[in-house]
């Protein structure tokens, strides 16, 4: 068993995919109409990715998602080259942060598009 996506939703998905090919070399895997006249990208590598998806209407922040039931704390992503990823992340204008060395490997984490955290993880 495997987990193939997570769905969120981003003011605007293009620009959102657009990073995240940057910063962990991902590509589209899809885009298109989405439910409720809205708008989604599907952007990571073959076996696994994020679905970007933005409704028609107005949208409103979620705030602490640590203390919301069902809120996404962070995405974790494992990257074979952690010092080329960070170097991608501060050239995309965001801040690492909460660096770690501990088992079972490198870690640190980025507040990205839209707000969303990202934790960084090597193995290697």
């Amino acid at each position: 068993m495997k987990l193939e996506h997570v769905n969120i939703t981003v003011p605007e998905p293009k620009t959102s995919a657009a990073i995240l090919c940057d910063i962990f070399g991902w590509h589209v895997r899809w885009e298109g109409a989405a439910k409720d006249n809205g708008f989604t990208v599907h952007v990571g590598d073959d076996d696994s990715y994020l679905a970007l998806y933005a409704p028609q209407k107005d949208l409103e922040p979620l705030g602490d998602t640590y203390s919301r039931i069902g809120g996404i704390n962070h995405v974790g992503v494992v990257v074979d080259d952690i010092d080329a990823t960070e170097a991608r992340v501060k050239a995309a204008g965001y801040t690492p942060h909460n660096h770690g060395d501990y088992e079972p490997g490198l870690r640190f984490y980025f507040d990205g598009p839209d707000g969303i955290e990202f934790e960084v993880v090597s193995y290697s």
